[in-house]
């Protein structure tokens, strides 16, 4: 008996380790089949099913990898597996955020299942880790399902074999995963319910297969930035014209290649030597290139148009970049030499062989793309209702945000929002109001594009899927409730939208951003037709001049522009006219700057394309736009003109009419009604009525406000002379930003490169300490309130010592000056007024007054000495704690030097009476 148990023990051990050793995903769903129908063990039941494995399976080898996954799964946030026992869930997309996701879901006691449309891992790309996410993999056991993991100093591993890892720990811990399945729609819950009635459930593709049949609570897209779900706008970041070339290589393992250096990253500008003789060299010509060894030798790098070129492997210079990098313009061949010479050369030709590793689709692993458009969710999560059930949507992974992939930020934060994700499924399954889930999920989110490994919390071993534990300065509030209330759709009134009147910027998803470039053209020939010098028969050179734009604001708002006044020769000014009008009138951000406007030859097509796009959004419901309104728009479908409720139409705000009775106030009080009745004249004449949500102009609230006080000061008050005409601002001052006005150097500031702190908006460079002028980080630093300064933590506590101590010693002169002496209290009689002049009395006190004013001074003067001494003790030492490095430099230095200075003023001595004392000698043996 004792031997057939062993035998089944060691059975059991064989079967567990053929599981871990696949190195492929159906291998490894083959092995894991075997493994369950061997050892009689049911996968479906996922709340036993790790239980059971670990029982069956207790092998001196895999107990390791038990205590590691008992460690995690005993977080008190999971509750013993029971804190969302219930919830189920389907994830789309078996990428390593989806199964990363899948983990943590199953851990709270969901029922989890992942469905994924491909039947292999060949992505061969290498991913850079943050030092949180390999403490993460590690404490899931990633050295045992792979050997190499992070050994020494690597800090990366292909996609492949993180995907594979952690299949692996999803089926161990009881998550369902099934291939060659693709999802296509939500379908929703029948409108007759019983009680064998489904709820929530997917519609796939085959549609016979058995997931069809599950009904989910929480639907999770993890399927990269062409995700399926909808009511997810999305933003597009685009930045200047960027070429990636990503190449993977065979690795034989051989001893050769082992020994052939990494390189982690390298740019132009700190190594220009390296690029320099690279393109002397070959020809090539890069802005930076890296080097990873895993799998394969996987090489990326960011190379110039113009080498592209005149290498052949673009045939044809286009200014779209999707024309620019069609297949049809690509020279495959001199694709693959471009990308072997530059590894070959980066690699100081150690590599033995450069042959190329085989992708999925049969061809050599060398792919060249764009990276310069990355989108972003506009939120993170909602929900949807439906005759009584309610369904949670989340994304993760690309479907959420889009990495920059030279920051190697794709992964680590892959896995932040997929914790933040499960974290919100925990409140919601623990019954917590559906809007407060949903505006903390979203006030995590606005953390996720600005964590950087130096920003997180350092102390790894506390992580779990509680926010509090990974980021530093979490606020969780700071979206409340009422602003995601678009975010719960309740199946009746569809997506509700609070605050209508409230002003919403031109800002445009990419659903919205896609406007053909042909109807888009038609639109702009249609608003400028007729218009002075404007001949607009494309979308690059005929918009140079700037006329172009001020035609489009002039014919939607001809107050703003004085056409006719404008220069077409004055380029500069004419664009900058017509972008700060768009920013401050209609919030559309600009692109770019008049002066660069006037120094292209013409504009790039994709700026003007984007900028105009907004434009079209912002007018094309005006009831000046018939022709545009009626045609169909992008997506084939018809837009009905709308009328364009102008000020004039809205109703008139209530006024509140004052008593009769009441008497009229004071000077004061009617001085202070004018100051205010001056004051909201000019807030109401200078806030500019905003742009409704369906394009229309509205009135805000603000002004609103504004126009209500106005007209019962002017009822109230029968001195006020209050201007009512509100005069439209036509000049704007050069350089206007508004709110993307730098902080700190006063300089407009993009969207690509500003931070936000405190309200304010800066360049990253600029975001500085204000005493020791060092690089500031955000979190790490401290704000002035009442002076509107940023300091460092150290210089900001020695700044508050000073400035306490100063205004102790201020008040205390204050007081010192303020006390009235007893003569000076006899000068003024009781009525106020002075004594006058010409009696003993008042002879004899101004006759006295300036020795009492000389002894008060004399008095006062030590008092006074003793505070400016002490300030300036306190100042220096205060500078000397700032600058103590710099102090002890120079100590040393002068301690070094003045011994040195010592001994070569002796030696010069010496050498200045050499040739004395050889006369002397000279002229001694001369006498002799």
């Amino acid at each position: 008996m004792g031997e057939t148990e062993d035998e089944r023990t060691a059975q059991a051990s064989q079967l567990f380790e053929n599981f871990v050793r696949a190195s492929t995903c159906k291998g490894t769903l083959q092995a894991f089949s075997i493994l369950c129908r061997q050892l009689e063990l049911d996968p479906l039941d996922h709340s036993n099913f790790y239980s059971s494995l670990k029982a069956a399976v207790s092998s001196w080898k895999v107990k390791a990898l038990w205590t590691k996954l008992d460690k995690r799964a005993q977080q008190k946030v999971y509750n013993h597996n029971k804190a969302c026992q219930g919830t189920r869930c389907l994830i789309i997309g078996g990428g390593p955020c989806g199964l990363r996701t899948a983990i943590e879901l199953v851990l709270l006691g969901c029922k989890v299942v992942v469905i994924e449309k491909r039947d292999t891992f060949s992505r061969n790309n290498v991913l850079h880790l943050w030092p949180y996410t390999i403490h993460d993999l590690r404490a899931l056991g990633a050295k045992k399902f792979y050997g190499k993991f992070c050994a020494g100093a690597i800090d990366h591993i292909s996609i492949r074999q993180l995907q594979l890892m952690l299949v692996k720990v999803s089926l161990i811990l009881g998550v369902e995963i099934h291939v060659n399945v693709e999802f296509v729609k939500l379908l929703e819950p029948p409108e007759q319910q019983t009680e064998d009635a489904p709820g929530w459930r997917a519609e796939l593709r085959p549609s016979n297969h058995p997931v069809s049949d599950f009904d989910f609570d929480v639907v999770i897209g993890a399927d990269g930035r062409r995700s399926t779900l909808e009511g997810f706008s999305r933003k597009e970041f685009r930045g200047k014209l960027a070429i990636a070339i990503t190449a993977n290589f065979v690795n034989r393992n051989t001893t050769a290649e082992a020994k052939v250096e990494e390189i982690s990253g390298v740019a132009f500008i700190f190594n220009q030597k390296f690029f320099l003789e690279l393109k002397e060299e070959t020809g090539i010509d890069l802005e930076n290139i890296v080097y990873y060894k895993d799998n394969t030798h996987y090489f990326v790098m960011t190379a110039k148009k113009q080498s592209l070129l005149d290498k052949g492997v673009i045939i044809n210079d286009y200014i779209e970049t999707e024309r620019l990098l069609n297949s049809d313009n690509v020279n495959q061949e001199a694709l693959l030499s471009y990308a072997r010479e530059a590894a070959d050369f980066g690699t100081n030709y150690q590599l033995p062989s450069l042959d190329y590793a085989i992708n999925h689709y049969g061809q050599p692993d060398v792919a060249m793309f764009d990276f310069t458009c990355m989108y972003a969710s506009e939120n993170a999560a909602l929900i949807r209702e439906k005759h009584g059930h309610q369904l949670l949507v989340a994304l993760v992974g690309d479907s959420l945000l889009e990495p920059f992939w030279p920051m190697g930020t794709g992964c680590a934060r892959g896995f932040l929002a997929a914790f933040d994700t499960a974290w919100m499924v925990r409140g919601w399954a623990q019954g917590k109001n559906c809007l407060e889930t949903l505006a903390e999920r979203e006030s995590i989110y606005r953390l996720l594009p600005q964590t950087t490994p130096e920003n997180i919390s350092k102390n790894l071993e506390q992580y779990t899927i509680d926010p509090a534990t990974r980021y530093p300065n979490l606020n969780s509030s700071c979206v409340r409730p009422h602003q995601v209330r678009h975010l719960f759709i309740d199946g009746q009134s569809g997506l509700v939208e609070k605050g209508g009147l409230s002003r919403r910027p031109v800002s445009l998803s990419r659903k919205e951003s896609e406007v053909r470039p042909a109807k888009l053209l038609t639109w702009c020939q249609n608003q400028t037709q007729g218009y002075r010098g404007v001949d607009v028969n494309n979308l690059t050179s005929s918009w140079r001049n700037g006329l172009a734009l001020c035609a489009l604001i002039h014919r939607q708002k001809p107050e703003l522009i004085e056409f006719d006044s404008l220069n077409g020769e004055d380029v500069a000014r004419n664009n900058q006219l017509a972008f700060d009008v768009a920013e401050q009138e209609f919030g559309i951000q600009p692109v770019t700057t008049g002066k660069e406007m006037a120094a292209r030859v013409e504009p790039d097509k994709l700026l003007m394309v984007l900028y105009l796009s907004k434009f079209f959004e912002a007018f094309r419901k005006s009831s000046l736009n018939n022709n545009v309104s009626k045609e169909p728009d992008e997506n084939g479908e018809e837009c009905p003109p709308k009328t364009n409720h102008t000020l004039e139409n809205l109703a008139p705000p209530r006024k509140r009419t004052p008593r009769d009775e009441k008497k009229a106030e004071d000077d004061s009080v009617n001085k202070r009604r004018r100051k205010g009745s001056s004051y909201l004249t000019e807030l109401s004449c200078h806030s500019a009525p905003p742009i409704g949500e369906d394009g229309e102009l509205r009135e805000n609230k603000v002004r609103s406000m504004a126009t209500q006080l106005l007209a019962k000061f002017e009822e109230n008050s029968s001195t006020a002379k209050v201007p009512t005409k509100c005069v439209v601002r036509k000049d704007f001052p050069p350089g206007l930003g508004g709110s993307d006005i730098c902080h700190f150097c006063s300089k407009r500031v993009y969207v690509m490169e500003r931070l936000s702190a405190e309200g304010y908006f800066f360049h990253r460079e600029c975001f500085r300490c204000d005493v020791c002028n060092c690089t500031l980080r955000l979190g790490g630093h401290t704000f002035d309130s009442q002076e509107g300064k940023f300091y460092c933590k150290i210089h900001y506590a020695q700044r508050q010592n000073s400035t306490n101590w100063g205004r102790l010693k201020r008040t205390t002169e204050g007081r010192s000056h303020l006390k009235p002496s007893p003569m000076d209290s006899g000068i003024c009689s009781t009525t106020g007024g002075i004594q006058p002049a010409g009696t003993l009395v008042s002879l004899l006190k101004r006759g006295l007054s300036w020795p009492r004013r000389a002894s008060r001074a004399v008095c006062v003067l030590p008092q006074q000495l003793l505070g400016s001494v002490c300030e300036s003790i306190t100042a220096v030492g205060s500078h000397v704690r700032s600058y103590s490095q710099d102090y002890i430099f120079l100590f040393e230095l002068l301690s070094l030097g003045c011994p040195l200075l010592c001994m070569m003023h002796e030696m010069l001595g010496q050498i200045y009476q050499e040739p004395q004392l050889a006369q002397q000698q000279i002229f001694n043996q001369q006498l002799a």
